[in-house]
């Protein structure tokens, strides 16, 4: 049986090329292989929106994204990530 290395996940950020992208609404679709969210930015004072990012995953992440989105809004403390909770 193999071993479950237990050590943190480091995660690094180059502020230089990964902007905070504000988001006015997403459009969700989905299927029985995963879900994408199109994250979606309103155009001035236009009925228009365009889409910054998008993001694909699978339903089971989906569902821990889910879970984790609800408990960060009800308590919104520290930096959280699905699988382990970082406290900052």
């Amino acid at each position: 049986m193999a071993e479950i290395d237990e050590k943190q996940m480091q995660v690094t950020i180059n502020l230089d090329t990964t902007p905070v992208l504000y988001t006015d609404g997403i459009q969700m679709t989905a299927n029985e292989d995963g879900v994408v969210l199109d994250v979606l930015q309103k155009v001035g004072n236009t009925n228009q929106q365009r889409v910054v990012a998008r993001i694909g995953m699978s339903l089971t992440h989906a569902k821990k994204v889910a879970a984790l989105l609800s408990q960060v809004a009800s308590n919104p403390q520290g930096m959280k990530q699905t699988g382990k909770k970082i406290v900052v």
